[in-house]
């Protein structure tokens, strides 16, 4: 589970409640694709024919630029994490990341999902004893990618979620 039991306000958007604009909102889920992306050769290397997590990966962008329906990115994520779960290790982690960074469109927290995913994708894809620090140089590599504008707030988010994303967040 990724999801808080109590949402953070700063990550609900204006509309529902809280207080994420609507530019933060879109910029979270930019990241969250970003950080699929870098793990997709993942699932890509052994599932070339299935475009689903590539798809949500794209749907996500395309709905930060407002060219398309939440409830439409939303549906094609979760394409995507029916793509992952008759798998296992690597490449499913790649899929789930994918599936989860376009249902940021649908709740910003989904953020860290994308996030935590692909470091496990690169965790399990490591060669025996070298997990940790892979893990490690992923999430490193997430955080360089931070909107300057969010990176604050991330990093926050990162700490008090840490025990339900795997831990991946850790130092």
């Amino acid at each position: 589970m990724i999801l808080p039991a109590v949402r953070d306000p700063r990550l609900v958007s204006i509309r529902r409640g809280g207080t994420l604009t609507e530019t933060d909102h879109r910029l979270l889920a930019v990241w969250a694709a970003t950080c699929a992306e870098h793990v997709l050769p993942l699932f890509e290397e052994s599932n070339n024919g299935d475009t689903r997590p590539r798809d949500a990966i794209e749907a996500a962008r395309t709905w930060a630029r407002g060219q398309a329906k939440m409830m439409e990115t939303r549906a094609i994520g979760g394409h995507a994490m029916g793509a992952a779960r008759p798998l296992r290790g690597a490449a499913r982690f790649a899929a789930y990341a994918a599936g989860q960074a376009a249902c940021v469109a649908h709740v910003p927290e989904h953020d860290l999902g994308a996030a935590a995913y692909a470091i496990k994708a690169v965790q399990a894809a490591a060669p025996r004893g070298k997990e940790k620090e892979a893990g490690r140089a992923e999430r490193d590599w997430q955080r360089r990618q931070i909107p300057d504008s969010l990176r604050d707030l991330v990093l926050e988010d990162q700490a008090r979620r840490n025990d339900i994303c795997w831990s991946v967040f850790n130092d």
